[in-house]
């Protein structure tokens, strides 16, 4: 399990530059002109986690298996795609298509690079493309709600669907995000199953120039408050400096972003960020063959856990051996672990937590 995240914004705001140095790859054309990217590349790419490498040199794993992730780069937006102008049509499908979106925004001045709407404002540019998503999901949702009506007199079900659905067009007719509609857990089904565009969490990456990388400037801080107002994610970047860094040996990197006042790659932030936007959370396997990283949703429990690594665990589960990572590291293993009685036996109703070392038993 891993989760797919768009790489969308306006043409020529580097989402194509940034999507080359996510799969370290130059597999999407990165151009100065609108539309480069005609379909969406997709690149799987690993998730940096250093927790990986202190287990398996403790396990003495041949062979590290990170957790894995999907990003798309899905052809610019611009002004009335929600009509099918430029390639909107294809790009609302591609959205449709991914479970959050990374909206690049050009935080950055370059009297060489031009920007669709002939001016550098980010939060504009969020704008732009945000009421792209809300008209394309408002005109869904008016066409889909008439028959509802008719049904919801003699039909429970619809009924309630109808008042769902009419509680996001409110908000959308507000010219606000479906994603911004408090849903409760019975509903949540429902929600979910309706499919909205403005309904998938954002995190929002700012491009910076490369002087700003490390501190950000005047552009970014702008949707650092959007994003605070929204309860969305943001990253400050640099994709050009990304896509250099992308290159370079992992023993130059390191001394590469000292250079530039940076502790890590900003990928490693969005990666990260993603993560949290999804409320996804790590387990690790142990053996001497791998040792390996699996993704999940938090709040899985157990027997949920171990159905990703194979619908068979989650059918015949029994229990789980499970370490806590800092036990496991810090007391150097699992013999260590069971000695100092860190290595407990969970049920069926325990919920995994990030960083365990888990051993699944299971009948089949």
């Amino acid at each position: 399990m891993g989760f797919k995240c768009g790489i969308v914004g306006l043409p020529n705001v580097g989402k194509s530059t940034l999507f080359n140095a996510l799969t370290k790859t130059a597999a999407a054309q990165a151009a100065n002109y609108p539309f480069c990217t005609i379909e969406p590349n997709t690149g799987e790419v690993a998730v940096p986690d250093p927790r990986l490498a202190r287990i398996a040199a403790i396990g003495k794993s041949a062979q590290i298996v990170p957790a894995r992730m999907t990003f798309v780069d899905i052809a610019g937006l611009v002004r009335g795609a929600s009509k099918g102008e430029g390639l909107g049509n294809q790009f609302l499908a591609n959205i449709r298509e991914v479970d959050a979106i990374a909206h690049v925004l050009r935080c950055f001045e370059d009297g060489d690079i031009t920007h669709v709407e002939g001016k550098i404002d980010p939060v504009a540019d969020a704008e732009t493309v945000e009421t792209e998503l809300m008209l394309s999901d408002l005109e869904s949702l008016e066409r889909r709600v008439v028959p509802l009506r008719k049904r919801a007199a003699n039909d429970k079900d619809a009924k309630a669907q109808v008042v769902l659905m009419d509680a996001v067009l409110e908000l959308l007719r507000e010219g606000k995000p479906a994603r911004l509609l408090k849903v409760d857990a019975d509903d949540a089904k429902a929600f979910e199953m309706l499919n909205l565009l403005t309904a998938k969490p954002v995190l929002y990456v700012c491009n910076v120039d490369e002087g700003s990388a490390a501190t950000g400037n005047a552009f970014s801080d702008r949707v650092v408050e959007k994003a605070r107002a929204e309860g969305a994610g943001c990253v400050v970047i640099s994709a050009a400096i990304e896509a250099e860094i992308a290159q370079l040996p992992p023993e130059e990197q390191k001394e590469f972003l000292e250079t530039i006042g940076l502790t890590e790659p900003g990928l490693d932030r969005v990666i990260r960020a993603g993560y949290d936007l999804l409320g996804l959370a790590t387990y690790f396997t142990v053996g001497p063959k791998e040792t390996r990283a699996w993704t999940i949703h938090r709040g899985f429990r157990a027997p949920q856990a171990a159905g990703v690594i194979h619908s068979d665990f989650e059918r015949g589960f029994i229990r789980a051996q499970t370490i806590a990572y800092d036990d496991y590291v810090a007391l150097g293993g699992e013999a260590a672990a069971k000695e100092a009685g860190k290595a407990r036996d969970e049920g069926k109703e325990y919920v995994v937590q990030d960083g365990d070392v888990m051993l699944f038993r299971f009948s089949g």
